[in-house]
Order: structure tokens, then C-alpha cells, then sequence
């Protein structure tokens, strides 16, 4: 029932439509550094794309770094819409979001790295262990956020699919199709997913679990390289049947 529903070759290798190149980037986490030169490597790179290229940014761009609100601003106004790109939402965003109208939520994200949202968004009072007020936080941050932050973090999607690639922050859960996902899955699950073997034919392309240097498996593509501590943004650059990557601080494309 799982190969039906996708009709995918059990032996075929995932790929993209003809002419098609997409970049995935990994989880950002405030590093506008990095997001600035990430960005300029994929700009350039694109120059020999035969047809049209797309970034996918998998979420978690904001906590834990410096500069969250810089991401967004970026995010916003500095990628070309030529990229036509997509913004998928993880977990750190979730969190993020239900503050906002949940401000009992605060401890937890700020354990997380939420405070360092906050912060960057100019507001550095009253954050301090437990007398942090929550409730006059969220409301603080509510104001202090431009209306385009809002959107953008309202306007969110959970995942992107081209061709054999499924995109999503977290990954999928197995043996659900993919337009049956539950979001709380795409920008959380773990486990299942890491542990499973195959999807149908399908390869996802995910951040959220951290590892050293990209994995890249027949089944999925893992690219959060904890880019907030080891200054390592990672990319995944799709194309056909080929796959590649840039990462920050390497000398070029591997």
C-alpha cells in the first residue's frame, strides 16, 4: 500500500524534475553571519543553473544565536525572489509562536533559547530565572515585533515536496503519507523517523537533529550542522539525480 500510494520504483534513485535545482538549508538558530555568507555562496553558485533554482530554508531560524530578529529581516528582504523561496517552520518557531498568545510557555522556550529571540528584538529587562514576568514578555514582544515578523512567522509551511524530496524541519513520520502529516511531527518527531529505513521511495530532506558533517542517505538528507556553536551552515544542493553541499568555512563545494 506504502509504494502505491507514492508509485515510485522500489530501485529508483530519488531525483527532481528536469532543469530543476533546489538549495535546503539547514537550521540557522540567529546566525546572521552565516545565513549572510551561506547566502552569497548560493547566489553565486546558481549562476550555471540551467533552469529555474528554489531555497528551501527548513526552519529553526531564530533562538540559541545572536541575531534572530537579523535572520528574519534577512530572510525577508535580502533573498531574491528569483529563488522563489520557501519557508518551512520548526520547532523553535512553534515554540516561538504559541508564546506569543501563551506566555506560561515561557520557561520552556527560554530553556531552549528563546531568550536570545528576545533579546534581539531589543528587549533585555526582566528575563532573569524565575521572577521573569511572562506575561508582560510576550506582550513586550508582541509590540516590539514588526508586522511583517508576524506574518512571516503566521505564514509559515510545514513541508515542501519536488519530485522524489519531501522537505520538513523535523522529518516525516513513516508509513503516513505525506499529505497526512501531522504537523506537530514535521516540526517534531525524532525518534521514528531517525530510525526508520525507507519512505516509499522518497527522500526527506530535514534539519532538527544535529550532526557533525551532512548525512546523506538514500532515504533521507540530514543538514543541521549546529550552526549557532560550530559556525557550520550547511546546504544541500539537489539537482536530478546529484547531490552536493556547501557549508560555511569550507574552501568549496563538496
Amino acid at each position: 500500500m506504502w509504494k502505491r500510494i507514492f508509485a515510485i520504483k522500489p530501485a529508483s534513485r530519488p531525483m527532481l524534475e528536469s532543469g530543476v535545482r533546489i538549495y535546503a538549508v539547514g537550521d540557522i538558530h540567529g546566525r546572521l553571519d552565516l545565513l549572510r555568507e551561506l547566502y552569497g555562496r548560493i547566489d553565486r553558485d546558481s549562476d550555471d543553473a540551467v533552469g529555474p533554482s528554489t531555497i528551501v530554508f527548513l526552519g529553526d531560524y531564530v533562538d540559541r544565536g545572536p541575531d534572530s530578529a537579523g535572520v528574519i529581516d534577512f530572510l525577508l528582504n535580502e533573498v531574491d525572489p528569483r529563488f522563489s523561496p520557501v519557508f518551512l517552520k520548526g520547532n523553535h518557531e512553534d515554540l516561538w509562536r504559541r508564546f506569543l498568545d501563551q506566555p506560561a510557555l515561557g520557561p520552556t522556550w527560554f530553556a531552549t533559547g528563546g531568550v536570545m529571540t528576545v533579546v534581539s528584538y531589543g528587549i533585555r529587562e526582566g528575563l532573569a530565572g524565575q521572577s521573569a514576568d511572562f506575561a508582560a514578555i510576550a506582550g513586550r514582544l508582541r509590540d516590539t515585533m514588526p508586522a511583517a515578523h508576524h506574518a512571516f512567522l503566521d505564514g509559515l509551511e510545514f513541508n515542501h515536496r519536488s519530485g522524489d524530496y519531501v522537505f520538513a524541519h523535523a522529518g516525516i513520520r513513516p508509513r503516513v503519507p505525506v499529505d497526512r502529516q501531522d504537523p506537530e511531527d514535521l516540526m517534531w518527531i525524532r525518534r521514528e523517523f531517525l530510525s526508520a529505513t525507507e519512505f516509499g521511495g522518497l527522500c526527506v530532506v530535514h534539519g532538527h537533529s544535529q550532526v557533525t558533517e551532512a548525512v546523506d542517505l538514500p532515504h533521507r538528507i540530514a543538514i543541521d550542522t549546529g550552526a549557532y556553536h560550530s559556525g557550520r551552515l550547511t546546504c544541500a544542493v539537489l539537482e536530478g539525480e546529484s547531490r552536493r553541499f556547501i557549508s560555511t568555512g569550507d574552501a568549496a563545494t563538496v
